[in-house]
């Protein structure tokens, strides 16, 4: 099932960053010393405490009629959502003047010269600081910009750059955020090109001087374009996965989504599917389940130790936490278990069984407590936070058995953001730990995408 996990994508992903997605730094921007950053380039808000809102920026490239603009259109149709504008970098072109306009034929459009990068890059600065723009309207029948005419482009939270040449220039490469190449067989290329204008003369020499080269800072590559299904629901499900944590980890601080890559994307892509087999599912979930424990424990409190290694060298490290335990809510809860004991030996487990009539029951059935739990640290465990409900039920009894909440960190898989809305008005406090946040709850206070019934598909009584 990994090398499953593997071929199921079809796309090349040469090295996507998670970790650097919908929170860029400073030093991924261009610097502000440099002449090519227009004045308007957004600086640091006035107001730490409620910083501007980032958008993600995506830039598109690949050789001309690789199928660029289908693949973008492409993912703002599954989107759906009007947080997404695209800006193609053929607004750009520079009008001719009266000289090149005598010689238009010999003039060559895909090189970087023929574009305004000087004007694109202001675009995105002024997109990425908040404000609307005009976006010039080329003319391709004239070679001239329409002098009175514009397209309004207003500020988003999705951002997607497009053209030919939009990795060429550094200035504007560092202003992206996910860095997409689509790439098409030449010969495919040429059969689409060639009806357009001359390919051998200006079109081919291009791509492989100026086109071909960027290749190398795309975070993903996508062979067959448009054609590649897979990899453009890839991309839309990341963007919209990204979208919700982006506004969530911003305004709640304790709020831990563990870093995405592709396997981690690849095994919820596995145990989300409802065709999957009960062992591979719960292997999978196994695998998931272990890595949100490991990041839970990075969050609790740790001490200096010294040791001598077997060279006779000191060794300064940490010591663990000595004084934890875990909670598990009955019943899916109890398939994180397994897990926390792999990783602390011979850790204490509670227990609490919460009555969920339509999952709005608030009825506590059952406890069984460790009698020192208001001096440990606790993980509780619940591998789907959907209206949060039984996890403030849960939570409200371990604040009475005297766990402070600043002790607790809250274990899941996935959350929807009702459920964490909610847990965090009442305990603010509290550390979240989880894998992804899904999109929201339906008509039927159930996750989606969600995974359906976790602990019926877990322990197989889901028949």
């Amino acid at each position: 099932m990994d090398y499953e996990i593997e071929v199921a994508f079809g796309p090349h992903f040469s090295g996507l960053r998670l970790d650097d997605l919908l929170s860029p730094s400073t030093s991924s921007l261009p610097s502000l010393s440099s002449p090519r950053v227009p004045s308007s380039f957004p600086t640091s808000p006035s107001h730490p405490s409620a910083p501007p809102k980032q958008p993600f920026v995506i830039g598109v490239s690949g050789g001309t009629a690789s199928g660029k603009t289908t693949v973008c259109d492409m993912i703002i149709q599954q989107l759906h959502d009007h947080r997404v504008v695209l800006v193609n970098q053929d607004s750009f072109y520079r009008g001719l003047t009266d000289e090149e306009l005598k010689h238009v034929h010999e003039y060559n459009f895909d090189h970087p010269d023929a574009f305004d990068t000087e004007q694109l890059l202001e675009c995105i600065c002024q997109l990425k600081s908040g404000q609307s723009v005009h976006v010039p309207i080329y003319d391709f029948k004239n070679h001239r910009r329409h002098s009175e005419s514009f397209r309004q482009v207003n500020a988003s939270d999705v951002i997607i750059l497009e053209g030919i040449l939009v990795f060429h220039d550094q200035h504007v490469r560092n202003l992206m955020d996910m860095k997409i190449f689509v790439e098409a067989d030449a010969d495919v290329r040429l059969s689409r090109r060639i009806k357009r204008d001359t390919y051998s003369k200006f079109v081919k020499p291009a791509f492989d001087d100026f086109i071909l080269p960027s290749k190398k800072y795309a975070d993903v590559i996508i062979p067959r374009g448009a054609e590649n299904q897979v990899a453009i629901d890839l991309i839309v499900q990341h963007i919209r996965t990204k979208l919700g944590q982006h506004n969530l980890c911003k305004i709640y601080a304790n709020l831990n989504v563990i870093q995405s890559t592709f396997q981690i994307r690849g095994m919820h892509t596995l145990i989300r599917d409802r065709e999957i087999s009960k062992h591979d599912f719960v292997f999978y979930s196994d695998r998931l389940i272990r890595l949100v424990v490991e990041h839970g424990l990075g969050y609790l409190p740790f001490t200096e130790k010294q040791v001598v290694t077997p060279t006779g060298a000191v060794y300064t490290g940490v010591n663990f936490c000595k004084k934890l335990c875990g909670v598990s809510i009955i019943r899916s809860g109890e398939s994180m278990e397994n897990a926390l004991r792999a990783c602390c030996k011979g850790i204490k487990i509670g227990k609490i069984l919460i009555h969920r009539s339509g999952d709005n029951g608030k009825q506590l059935i059952y406890e069984k407590l460790p009698k020192d739990i208001s001096e440990r640290h606790v993980l509780l465990l619940d591998p789907v936070l959907a209206t949060g409900n039984s996890a403030v039920q849960a939570l409200e009894l371990l604040r009475r058995k005297g766990v402070p909440e600043s002790q607790i960190i809250f274990l899941n898989l996935i959350s929807a953001p009702e459920g964490i809305h909610c847990v965090y008005k009442r305990f603010p406090s509290l550390k979240i730990v989880t894998s992804e946040i899904d999109a929201a709850l339906n008509d039927e206070l159930r996750v989606v995408p969600g995974m359906g019934d976790f602990g019926d598909r877990y322990f197989g009584t889901d028949d």
